[in-house]
């Protein structure tokens, strides 16, 4: 492990941006340390340990990036030698291949390949370390009014690749950013939650898996396992399996029955298949769930930009919204659309629960009400 690194480094999560103080949340009551958010994610304080344990379980995070050194640098012959004096020994195996990927932005050093290739150089003559464009190990190098910030990517694929979503419908919504969601509409685990335009299941099955007490990053491999400091025993300590017994209580519904399939096989491979219900089911014909409290509706509905035409969509939004405010007194609603307009036809109380969040391109808002 290395010296100097073992508790205090900076770990920084990446958030969709709106959302960054969502996922500080999220950071805080998992008791994570020294706690903010920033624009474009959330810094904490950790040892290795922590980097491995926010991977594994922090549900709002895209990924995870470990600092590992700072410095001035106005020129490429300085970037290099400071590149050099980086223990790169401690954090890096020789045998593992790596990439750099390198940004610059308002700074004398403006050549993002030129600074790559300086910080490449210094790791081969480092340590010997093989390069590779296709390397699980990614350290990112980012230049920002001649400051050299030089992360390692703990993660590798992006957080919201779970390992279990095979199906996938026309728009989907990312699992990480679907938590956030849930989050900020005051999903804690207990109430019911229905998504009427379900598609590949996401939001169902996100809600089953944080009731079950899931880690969502338990089937899947990251990049830190590949790191000098990886320790297989203690990273295979933090790994929980909970003896939950299974509610149903997650429902959703969609028109498209490869939609429902899909969601039934996702929500099957996921563990969550006995807290989850999918049935083919037009928005006109939603009830609420028998037996079950009223809870959550969430829904993130066509938009016009994307899938349908505006104008059309306008009597879609009009059933949905007539359709819970007869049936669904008592449940809170959150509704996911970049269109005031559309949101507005729904005719039901909603306002922006927070700022306009990026969603593949488009920023979108969550609309949030309770129905009376």
């Amino acid at each position: 492990m290395a010296e100097g690194m073992s508790d205090a480094m900076q770990i920084f999560l990446v958030a969709p941006p709106g959302l960054e103080s969502v996922l500080a949340d999220e950071a805080r009551a998992a008791g994570f340390h020294a706690v903010a958010a920033v624009p474009g994610g959330v810094t904490l304080t950790g040892g290795w340990p922590e980097v491995w344990r926010a991977n594994l379980i922090l549900r709002g995070a895209g990924r995870v990036l470990v600092r590992i050194a700072e410095f001035r640098a106005m020129h490429l012959a300085q970037l290099d030698k400071r590149a050099r004096k980086v223990d790169w020994a401690s954090v890096l195996r020789a045998d593992v291949p790596v990439r750099v990927e390198a940004t610059c932005r308002k700074s004398k050093i403006y050549h993002d390949k030129a600074a790559a290739q300086r910080v490449q150089t210094a790791i081969i003559e480092g340590i010997g370390a093989p390069v590779a464009a296709d390397a699980a190990v990614v350290v990112k190098v980012r230049i920002e009014d001649d400051l050299v910030t030089i992360s390692l990517d703990a993660s590798g694929e992006a957080l919201h690749k779970r390992g279990h979503k095979q199906a996938v419908g026309k728009a989907p919504m990312r699992e990480s950013l679907a938590a956030l969601f849930l989050r900020q509409l005051g999903f804690d685990g207990s109430q019911a939650v229905v998504d009427p335009m379900c598609g590949s299941g996401t939001f169902p099955i996100e809600a089953a898996e944080i009731a079950a007490g899931l880690q969502p990053g338990r089937t899947r491999d990251f990049a830190f396992q590949h790191f000098a400091s990886y320790d297989p025993a203690g990273f295979a300590a933090l790994r929980t399996t909970p003896a939950a017994t299974p509610a149903l209580r997650f429902f959703g519904s969609d028109r498209d029955q490869g939609a429902i399939q899909g969601a039934a096989a996702n929500a099957e491979r996921a563990g969550v298949a006995g807290w989850c219900r999918f049935e083919r089911r037009a928005v006109s014909d939603l009830t609420p769930p028998e037996g079950v409290p009223p809870g959550i509706v969430v829904v993130n509905p066509p938009w016009g930009s994307r899938i349908g035409e505006r104008k059309l969509l306008f009597a879609l939004y009009g059933a949905l919204g007539k359709t819970l405010a007869e049936r669904f007194p008592g449940w809170r609603v959150g509704l996911i659309s970049p269109d005031g307009g559309l949101v507005k036809a729904s005719g039901l109380p909603l306002t922006a629960a927070g700022a306009p969040v990026d969603m593949g391109g488009t920023r979108v808002t969550l609309w949030q009400g309770a129905i009376t």
